[in-house]
């Protein structure tokens, strides 16, 4: 079996925060292939984002603390590089980063065309730290602009040229969006880690930067590290699912398995909480109680003070990972039976 592209470890953050240490992540294992787009699904607050920013080491470093686990990416533990390497050889060219809110990711004061010469600059900047630039003459230059010409068509932006000489706030949210995936693409990365790329968008845009996200990936062969809350978007976009819950992963499976067949209690609640054809309106329910703080969780899986199954063991250990299908893994001592889940 081939060695996955991102396999992360039994990972333990921790923030420092007045009220004591919160353990946003804990134990948390999961895996991804080479070419796959893999969703990462959880509520608000159960950790997805902490977790896609520990990967690339963008954490703010007076408040997270790391005190367990491993961050493989193609065979090499990332939290075992120092700063100098992760910006020189890993973060912004092996890695790449699609945030939430484009908008805040450029410079209001500065055109287009200006930032992505500079990021362009940057993205030649030699291996060895401490190296500032290539020689970046006018050649270069030419090159780098039909290359980046050539990535905003890529990405379904009229008129690329007029595009570059304007400033941010010049261009909708869904243009400067596919100007952060064109950005995204511009080392040749192998993975792209897309923060909930599509929350401030409407729908119809979301749609459009979904399927491009889809055909890039089919194109290029890049993995997509792809967070979300919207269980309809990772629906329509992922190839596998890992669903979080409190800083803990709760169950993995590809994608199609996930909505048919939801074994874990938390994961079943979450999927009868949508609306379905077959249910309608009147069939959802929510999940009752809420979510637990961090600060001082409950101990075992940190689902238990909710969930309908939990008996004292739940409570007392984090239960392991069982196998529930081909490629399909629950971690609850109390998988729910093989029933037909939601269809969205």
């Amino acid at each position: 079996m081939a060695e996955p592209l991102l396999d992360v470890r039994g990972l333990e953050i921790g923030f420092a925060t007045d009220q004591g240490l919160a353990r946003v992540l804990d134990k948390v294992n999961f895996a991804m292939d080479r070419g796959e787009i893999m969703g990462l699904v959880g509520e608000s607050g159960c950790g997805k984002t902490t977790l896609a920013r520990a990967i690339p080491g963008v954490l703010p470093q007076n408040a997270a603390r790391i005190s367990a686990g491993e961050v493989l990416f193609e065979g090499q533990d990332l939290l075992r590089k120092g700063p100098a390497t992760l910006e020189a050889e890993i973060r912004g060219r092996r890695i790449t980063f699609v945030p939430q809110d484009p908008f805040t990711s450029f410079n209001p004061v500065f055109t287009i065309g200006a930032q992505i010469e500079e990021l362009m600059k940057w993205k030649s900047a030699a291996s060895k730290p401490g190296t500032r630039f290539r020689f970046y003459g006018p050649r270069r230059r030419r090159e780098d602009r039909a290359r980046v010409m050539e990535l905003l068509r890529t990405v379904q932006l009229p008129d690329p040229a007029s595009i570059l000489r304007k400033y941010p706030h010049e261009v909708s949210g869904g243009q400067r969006q596919r100007l952060m995936i064109a950005m995204a693409l511009l080392p040749e990365p192998r993975l792209i880690i897309a923060d909930e790329p599509t929350t401030a968008l409407d729908v119809t845009i979301q749609a459009q930067i979904l399927k491009l996200l889809r055909q890039l990936s089919t194109d290029r062969g890049v993995s997509v590290l792809f967070t979300t809350h919207d269980l309809g978007t990772a629906y329509e976009i992922c190839d596998r699912i890992t669903v979080m819950y409190a800083g803990q992963e709760v169950e993995a499976a590809p994608s199609d398995e996930f909505f048919a067949h939801p074994r874990h209690p938390y994961t079943m609640r979450l999927l009868q909480s949508l609306p379905s054809h077959e249910r309608g309106i009147s069939g959802i329910s929510g999940i009752p109680g809420q979510i637990p703080g961090l600060i001082a969780p409950p101990g075992g899986c940190r689902f238990h003070p909710r969930c309908d199954f939990a008996t004292s063991e739940c409570s007392a250990s984090r239960p392991g990972v069982t196998a529930a299908g081909p490629r399909h893994q629950v971690l609850c001592y109390h998988p729910v039976p093989r029933v037909q889940g939601a269809t969205l």
